[in-house]
């Protein structure tokens, strides 16, 4: 049974993630954007701008604090769940970045990219 329908992005939504405590959702997209939304109603908490491609990935840290994402822009952007701000923008990778996922501790961002590498970012 379908519980409800988030609407807002412009273009494709291609990946989503949900917080560890189940109450947010992340969705990334075609239209370069981010958002951030509740579950319980699904309002539109926030929307992320930042990145100059699609977002391919995302992942949601253990505490549920911070957003990582992952685009043609060939970056991975960390975002704080609090305010949307983009405290941390890693580069490196030589072509777009398809997937991302937090260490169980969060202390580590792991990256893979259509470059052919997966890499691994400290963040704390």
């Amino acid at each position: 049974m379908l519980l409800r329908t988030l609407t807002g992005h412009g273009q494709r939504v291609w990946c989503v993630a949900v917080s560890p405590d189940s109450l947010t959702a992340a969705s990334g997209s075609a239209d370069e954007l981010v958002k951030l939304w509740r579950l319980s109603d699904g309002a539109l908490i926030r929307t992320l701008s930042g990145h100059a491609g699609v977002v391919w990935g995302l992942a949601i840290s253990p505490d549920g604090r911070t957003i990582v994402s992952g685009s043609d822009d060939k970056t991975v952007r960390l975002w704080r769940v609090s305010d949307g701000a983009l405290p941390r923008t890693l580069e490196g990778h030589a072509d777009s970045v398809w997937s991302m996922t937090f260490s169980p501790d969060g202390q580590v961002v792991i990256s893979g990219s259509e470059d052919g590498t997966v890499r691994i970012w400290g963040v704390r």
